[in-house]
């Protein structure tokens, strides 16, 4: 099992949320954390919109042993209302950038034949979620993406990351404020600390909370029943 002691990590998106406790977690386990964001500051830091160019973090980055894709962009409210232009925005940030840094960053390590990949997805990458079309498309395009490069690449583990509901400021900062009374919203601290012994255990897939499992593969066996339910409970 892989040791994140030692290990020079690259995490995405973290200014706060999951990407800041993701930081802090792999910080606390002897990990050297480089951390990016749009508006991040302070050492070990680098402000860079990956939307625009990734070549810039990867120099700065250099090697690195994890790389944490958790940087994205939230949308909720009805495809047919959805603003044309709020659709590539989302691809770019959530799938294209995190793909072009995974690109310019992978091939040192499969030189060195060691590292890990991070790609945090959401349950709504595993099961369609009514009025996040566009989202549960661009985290579902993450969910084969890693299940496609983990066949290719055998020296660097792969890790797909299901979080639900948790709390952090992408609710407020998708415009639409998170308020159902279940399931309620759990600590980043929760999903960091299980991503850090994903990769420890190198796990191809974890969720969290972890009973988002039971509706992710029900969906994938009985998807008319999941539809039937999300559409009377939901």
């Amino acid at each position: 099992m892989p040791a994140v002691t030692g290990m020079r990590a690259l995490v995405t998106g973290a200014s706060s949320g999951i990407g800041a406790a993701t930081a802090d977690a792999l910080a606390a386990k002897g990990a050297t954390v480089l951390r990016t964001s749009r508006t991040i500051t302070g050492p070990g830091s680098f402000a860079c919109d990956l939307a625009s160019d990734v070549a810039p973090l990867a120099a700065w980055a250099g090697d690195v042993d994890l790389l944490v894709l958790n940087a994205g962009l939230g949308h909720a409210g009805p495809f047919a209302d959805m603003p044309p232009a709020r659709i590539p925005e989302l691809f770019t940030v959530n799938v294209v950038s995190q793909l072009e840094l995974a690109r310019a960053l992978l091939p040192g390590m499969i030189a060195r034949q060691r590292g890990h990949l991070v790609l945090v997805s959401s349950i709504a990458g595993a099961m369609g979620v009514a009025d996040e079309a566009v989202y549960s498309a661009t985290k579902a395009a993450l969910r084969s993406f890693a299940d496609a490069l983990r066949l290719e690449v055998r020296t660097v583990g792969v890790t797909v990351v299901h979080p639900g509901v948790i709390d952090t400021p992408f609710f407020d900062r998708r415009g639409t404020p998170y308020t159902r009374r279940r399931p309620r919203p759990i600590p980043a601290m929760d999903v960091a600390e299980a991503l850090v012994a994903a990769v420890e255990h190198n796990r191809p897939e974890i969720f969290v909370p972890s009973w988002l499992r039971f509706p992710a593969r029900l969906n994938g066996a009985l998807p008319a029943l999941v539809r039937t339910l999300q559409r009377r409970f939901g």
